[in-house]
């Protein structure tokens, strides 16, 4: 199942973007590139729905907030921690062979924490992982993933407009001639945008 969580809970605050999150959901259902989506109040509510889901998961879309290395439903973190204290074990277990995560959120794969959070995760679950290191809106630029057992070859400065890898304070607005943008219109990741270089080498 290709399926897809956002934040409910985004309603008088945080931008109002329920609204767009929701109507994009059913946009992307009529254009059959979703057969599910639910809208999440925290990441317990998201991980439980999916735990319901009758077929396994070959791609899981989250739209909503994020932060470097980490994924927000209201103010629940979803981060390196959650995959210490196996909190994603149902997710791990609902998830297909060489499914996709994709976080469609502001900066969760940037700086180091967002390459340390991707590279856990995709170890953790056996998936594929894909996030942005950019602000996000109409354009998603810093589009990248990788797979299990592979290291992030995009830079960890890569989207930040203060600060530095290691302490980010502000990251730069998507916009069309950044690198890896897409929009939110577009349903895939490329291909091409997957870090090749392996373990050991």
């Amino acid at each position: 199942m290709r399926v897809l969580v956002y934040d409910r809970t985004c309603l008088v605050r945080r931008g109002w973007l329920t609204t767009p999150w929701a109507a994009g959901a059913l946009l992307y259902r009529a254009m059959r590139r979703l057969d599910a989506a639910h809208g999440a109040t925290s990441w317990d509510d998201a991980l439980t729905w999916l735990t319901t889901l009758r077929e396994p998961i070959t791609e899981l879309q989250y739209w909503g907030h994020g932060k470097w290395g980490r994924a927000l439903v209201a103010e629940d973190s979803l981060d390196a921690t959650a995959i210490a204290s196996g909190r994603l074990a149902p997710l791990r277990s609902a998830l297909a062979p060489d499914a996709l995560i994709w976080f469609r959120t502001c900066e969760t794969l940037g700086a180091t924490a967002g390459i340390d959070f991707a590279e856990r995760l995709a170890d953790y679950t056996g998936a594929r992982v894909a996030g942005h290191t950019y602000i996000i809106g109409v354009h998603q630029s810093g589009l990248h993933g990788l797979g299990p057992g592979t290291r992030a070859d995009w830079s960890p400065a890569e989207g930040l407009a203060d600060g530095t890898p290691d302490a980010p304070q502000r990251a730069h607005w998507s916009q069309r001639t950044a690198p890896n943008t897409i929009t939110c219109l577009s349903g895939a990741v490329p291909d091409a945008w997957f870090a090749r270089r392996r373990t050991g080498t």
